[in-house]
């Protein structure tokens, strides 16, 4: 209360009170009576003619307890907003995260190490049981983050002690430990220092040549802390699991190296891969891997921007020495709670609405899309009757159209502002009104509907007493991602906000999947990001389509699952694949984008042959049709005799129907039917046949010879 009064509440303050406190009632006991004053005895003397000392001391507890908890007591306490949010399995791991973080920020400033580690667990397990004194705690640090903070509460699980824990509680996936690599700058990179990563993959490198496929993961952790160790639970499980190496980079974190350090780290590292062909980690070189790219948080936000790096290298041709050939797009992308917009809004824009609106995921965005009409609701706390806005859906923008070079490199320069949260918003046109009868229907009506509002706000606001990830952690790492030095433009910088990138970038983008809880801050980056992708991705094969453009077999069946897959966890927030070992559903999320890695490269393979396929029919083809410089010559040998339009036509149906036949004849020893010599068709046939189809090199070959050899064994016809 003093410091209250004095305005100046503090830590200091407070210890000064504590320490002024302990040694009035120290010097007390030393120095006064040792029955205490005079109504003190008086009562206690009373007292112990009923009471005990134990007894005394109970109920003195009993009261100090009681006082402590008198509103929940009376019914006046406030309800817990969490325990409504989250399911019980996650709102359990929060508490625990809670009480670890609230443990290692107290024991922080303990200098010796050794010291340190231990009073961190046991300040948790306090916190633990005081779980309202771990809320306190946490609430007052995040309201003065620093980086050292954020590096505590992220770095936790490889302290000694924890990380012991959590190996005795981890399932053994592989045989083999991780490995520590450093990967080379390619020669086009502005920077020498290599890329430090771990490969976790459960056999020895050797075995490495044999394989072409590779999951290149890119961790979270705020751009400012979190190395591949960090997310043992995850890398091991998808290297068990798929069999396949995974390497996570350990890319140099901010505010040491801001952006786009980090971000330059990713790209050169795809390109080493790409180039080297897969030599830099240990496999053959033979052929070029195939790489799906992962990342969480803060790593879906580099895994987008360095996928966006890889099609901007190839369309615009900013780089020199690349092409699409050298430098080919991830076969996909497996994005877990990504955070693709740094900029921290409060309202959405007509334009993220309609992406969520759009009636193709209106199954996937059913819940999402509930909470966000359903807002004016859980405000008034009773419903009201009105007009069903999803009777008036928003329009959708209109399709985007493909246009010439030109109008591509000028779109690359042109972001959408429009899909960031920090963009101007504007009102929402008025909708149409209702039919006055549909009204009175509405006004007979006994049962009220709930009041949507069409005034929704952004995940990151609705959700800002969030345990895992609030506003002010989101401010602090921006910052520190940007640095001191950089003034980047918000409304266009798309490798910094990958929610903003130009049309013309989003039609190569691979396919994506996206794993995000609905309880997320980040969710509305999720649902735009993969709304975008499937608007602009729909435009661009309809606008092919329209254009007659050949060689597009999926145009007419164009799939939005062939673009991007959502995946909204009900009831759980931000960050779960990072604790498996406290929230255990975690292991069928890990498995399932383990899946997904696997089914994008097996696709990729699969295109891969069909690629091969159809390069092989066209070589083939291209080689037949090259010996036009022979077809004189065979013309000469094979003089077609005096024939009807419609004859030639006839004949060259039946020799279309019989084209399995015409290898075997053509491969006889020159040799024909006396039927077919005698009413003269065996010039035309052979003439009909060889301009019609071609088989093969070696049936023009045995052509050619048996027009040379005719004469000389009688088989041809005179004139």
């Amino acid at each position: 209360m003093i410091d209250h009064v004095l305005g100046r509440p503090s830590a200091k303050s407070r210890r000064l009170q504590v320490l002024a406190v302990l040694t009035f009632w120290s010097a007390y006991l030393y120095r006064g009576n040792r029955h205490g004053p005079p109504f003190v005895r008086l009562l206690s003397k009373l007292s112990s003619k009923k009471l005990t000392g134990w007894q005394i001391v109970v109920l003195t507890m009993m009261y100090l307890y009681a006082a402590r908890n008198f509103s929940t007591l009376v019914g006046l306490a406030s309800p817990e907003p969490m325990a409504n949010m989250y399911d019980a399995a996650y709102f359990r791991a929060t508490w625990v995260l809670t009480a670890l973080d609230a443990g290692f920020w107290t024991a922080m400033k303990i200098k010796k190490k050794w010291l340190r580690d231990i009073a961190s667990m046991v300040f948790s397990v306090f916190y633990m049981v005081a779980a309202e004194r771990a809320d306190e705690k946490v609430r007052k640090v995040r309201g003065m983050l620093t980086v050292e903070h954020l590096r505590v509460s992220w770095n936790k699980g490889k302290t000694p002690y924890l990380g012991a824990l959590q190996n005795l509680m981890r399932p053994r996936f592989t045989r083999w430990p991780p490995r520590a690599i450093r990967i080379p700058r390619p020669n086009t990179s502005d920077y020498k220092e290599p890329v430090s990563g771990w490969i976790y993959y459960d056999g020895p490198i050797s075995d490495l040549q044999h394989i072409n496929k590779i999951i290149l993961d890119i961790p979270g952790g705020g751009f400012v802390a979190m190395d591949p160790r960090c997310n043992d639970d995850k890398l091991f499980s998808w290297a068990g699991k798929t069999g396949l190496p995974v390497l996570s980079l350990d890319y140099q974190k901010a505010p040491e190296y801001p952006y786009p350090y980090a971000l330059n780290e990713c790209f050169d590292v795809y390109t080493t891969i790409i180039k080297s062909k897969g030599r830099c980690i240990g496999m053959s070189g033979r052929e070029t891997p195939k790489v799906v790219v992962t990342g969480d948080s803060a790593g879906g936000n580099l895994a987008t921007a360095m996928t966006l790096m890889i099609i901007e290298t190839a369309t615009s041709k900013r780089r020199p020495g690349f092409s699409q050939e050298e430098l080919p797009t991830p076969a996909g992308l497996v994005l877990m709670y990504p955070c693709l917009d740094v900029n921290i809004g409060n309202w959405m824009s007509d334009e993220q609405m309609s992406l969520i609106k759009d009636r193709r995921v209106r199954v996937t965005n059913k819940n999402y899309l509930k909470r966000k009409t359903m807002q004016y609701n859980d405000l008034v706390g009773t419903p009201h009757q009105s007009d069903d806005e999803d009777e008036y859906p928003f329009p959708h923008a209109p399709a985007t159209k493909t246009s010439d070079d030109n109008t591509k490199d000028q779109a690359l320069q042109t972001a959408h502002p429009e899909y960031s949260h920090a963009s101007p918003q504007t009102l929402s046109k008025p909708q149409p009104s209702a039919p006055v009868t549909q009204r009175e229907n509405q006004s007979l009506s006994h049962h009220p509907e709930p009041m949507r509002t069409r005034l929704a706000m952004a995940s990151m606001i609705s959700y800002f007493n969030d345990r895992i990830i609030t506003p002010e952690m989101m401010r602090a790492m921006i910052i520190l991602y940007i640095g001191p030095h950089n003034r980047p433009d918000f409304s266009q910088d798309y490798l910094l906000s990958p929610i903003l990138a130009p049309d013309a970038l989003l039609q190569r983008f691979p396919k994506t999947y996206f794993l995000t809880g609905e309880r997320d801050p980040l969710v509305d980056d999720t649902v735009i990001f993969a709304g975008r992708l499937r608007r602009v991705k729909h435009a661009y094969h309809t606008n092919r389509k329209a254009q007659g453009i050949d060689g597009l077999e999926d145009v007419a069946d164009f799939d939005d699952k062939d673009v991007a897959e959502v995946v909204l966890i009900p009831g759980i927030s931000h960050g779960f694949t990072q604790f498996p070992t406290v929230y255990p559903p975690a292991w069928k999320l890990i498995d399932r984008c383990a899946q997904w890695a696997e089914d994008l490269l097996n696709t990729a393979d699969s295109r891969e042959r069909r690629e091969q396929r159809r390069s092989k029919f066209q070589h083939h083809v291209s080689t037949e049709s090259s010996g036009d410089e022979d077809r004189p010559l065979e013309i000469n040998m094979t003089r077609l005799r005096g024939r009807t339009m419609s004859d030639t036509s006839k004949l060259k149906d039946k020799t279309t129907d019989n084209s399995g036949d015409e290898h075997e004849g053509a491969q006889t020893n020159g040799t024909l039917s006396k039927k077919k010599r005698a009413n003269g068709r065996a010039r035309g046939g052979w003439s009909s046949r060889s301009i019609v189809k071609l088989d093969s090199s070696d049936d023009l070959l045995s052509r050619r010879m048996q027009g040379l050899a005719g004469p000389l064994t009688g088989l041809q016809d005179e004139d």
